[in-house]
């Protein structure tokens, strides 16, 4: 019905979700209910939109994608609750936005364009202080990574610093054919839910997102020369740093843990030279 109305777009990254049966499965993570304020990113063609407006206290869903309005808004005109508005949210200010509307955290549910997935979950990541929970289908891949263990191929930095504030949970996987247009890969749902506190101490986030990311940055290097090429801290400081910890240097920054990342953010920080 509504699917027909409006081609997909490869230059939004659009495939729509058509299948009933995971939509009602994504609403079951997202468990709405009649004082919840829900964010939708990305509402499409509104499927996952009616669901959960018949649920939520209010419902805001941003679309970039200004050919799709006019359809969200005769859709919606009949439901107070829901609030349409056109929107990039890799540009737009979350916590005006969302504060404005509603004083609690909310709930966000999200189908991602694969080519800004890592982007959109990095601003979540900004304001994680905003939400209650989301619920967020991602390609297959990316999801594999956000639930990877140290030392495998998939652990990176979106890994480590996603973890320190989220638990993260896989939900279901999604195959290709309950989208329009059809994808390539798989899609996986997951669930997010914030931590009260960050799960490990590592003074300034500044300097540890540095580190995790200066660690990954050349995956084949060892992390001393990975550390040393993103140039945190001069080579000496490096140095005492990992001794204090007890980290090899020659090791590869995907072994790390969360807690070595943790520690020897806090060791650098005590040094000096700080960049």
């Amino acid at each position: 019905m509504m699917q027909q109305r409006h081609r997909a777009k490869k230059s939004f990254g659009q495939n729509f979700l058509v299948d009933n049966g995971v939509l009602e499965r994504i609403v079951s993570c997202v468990d709405p209910a009649d004082t919840d304020a829900i964010l939708e990113v990305g509402p499409g063609q509104g499927a996952l939109t009616r669901l959960l407006a018949q649920r939520a206290g209010r419902l805001l869903a941003i679309e970039l994608d200004r050919d799709l309005l006019p359809i969200l808004d005769r859709e919606f005109a009949g439901s107070p609750q829901v609030e349409v508005e056109h929107g990039d949210v890799l540009r737009v200010d979350l916590p005006k936005l969302l504060s404005g509307r509603h004083p609690g955290r909310w709930k966000v549910a999200a189908n991602l364009p694969y080519n800004i997935s890592s982007q959109v979950l990095f601003r979540f990541l900004e304001c994680v202080e905003l939400f209650e929970r989301l619920v967020l289908m991602l390609q297959k891949e990316v999801g594999d990574r956000l639930v990877a263990q140290a030392g495998s191929k998939e652990y990176g930095a979106l890994t480590v610093l996603l973890r320190l504030h989220f638990d993260i949970r896989r939900e279901f996987i999604v195959k290709p054919g309950s989208f329009r247009p059809i994808p390539k890969v798989d899609s996986a749902v997951l669930t997010f839910t914030p931590l009260p506190a960050p799960r490990v101490e590592v003074g300034d986030e500044r300097v540890f997102r540095q580190v995790v990311k200066g660690a990954f940055s050349q995956r084949r290097k060892t992390l001393f020369n990975a550390l040393r090429a993103s140039a945190i801290v001069d080579d000496a400081v490096l140095q005492d740093a990992l001794a204090s910890c007890g980290i090899d240097g020659g090791r590869r920054g995907e072994t790390l843990s969360l807690d070595e990342f943790a520690a020897l953010s806090l060791a650098l920080q005590a040094g000096k030279n700080l960049a």
